[in-house]
């Protein structure tokens, strides 16, 4: 995926998880953070950031913060949006009959619906924006949502399914994506539970630049 119009900025702080204040082109703006994640690690004054400017002139703000570069300097897509967008841009590359986005299973909608060879396949993605000393993690906060979206992937496989757990992984160089057990414990045993009821677990490996995210390769986190 591709941003038409990106712009480097400064970060200075972020007084609420929808919105940031940075310095641009020598100006102070408030700008839309597209991750309501705490990415405290991540957005910290005099951190380098890239916006996007969507130009629609009936938003309260001009531009959408997209990247930051870490202090170790990893550039990190911190788009939330982005990994669905990616992930299916890499899956109609793989040869599936079919790739359908937001599909209904139960009580939740799964982001994409596959098939191929007669065989039935869903799949949840989630982005990773969390590094520690070269290990990827999620979720950075607790996450109900998710857990119930492995609850349903879980019956899925029940199902009959190939069910799927996708991490887009949005920054270089990171192959694995851990469950961050200190911030949500419940999650680590959910997906535990998942990876014992057959539910295989996707690594997407991407490269970014400020105004790209791309998926590069993958491997399965299967144990």
């Amino acid at each position: 995926m591709k941003y038409t119009k990106i712009k480097r900025a400064t970060f200075r702080n972020r007084p609420n998880r929808f919105l940031a204040e940075v310095e641009v082109d020598g100006t102070i703006e408030i700008v839309h953070v597209k991750n309501t994640g705490r990415c405290k690690e991540l957005l910290l004054p005099g951190a380098d950031v890239w916006l996007d400017e969507p130009g629609n002139p009936n938003r309260k703000t001009r531009y959408d913060l997209v990247a930051v570069r870490k202090s170790n300097g990893i550039l990190i897509n911190m788009d939330s949006q982005a990994p669905n967008q990616v992930a299916k841009e890499w899956l109609l590359a793989q040869d599936y009959d079919t790739v359908r986005p937001e599909y209904t299973f139960g009580d939740s909608r799964i982001d994409f619906y596959m098939e191929r060879g007669g065989e039935q396949y869903l799949m949840e993605v989630k982005g990773c924006t969390l590094e520690v000393d070269g290990i990827g993690y999620f979720p950075d906060a607790p996450t109900e949502r998710g857990i119930k979206h492995i609850r349903e992937l879980i019956k899925a496989k029940e199902a009959g399914y190939h069910a799927i757990l996708a991490f887009v992984i949005q920054m270089d160089g990171i192959m694995e994506v851990r469950p961050n057990i200190d911030t949500h414990p419940e999650f680590g045993v959910a997906m535990e539970e998942a990876r014992a009821a057959g539910v295989e677990v996707w690594f997407l490996h991407c490269h970014v630049e400020p105004d790209t995210l791309t998926v590069v390769g993958s491997n399965t986190g299967n144990k």
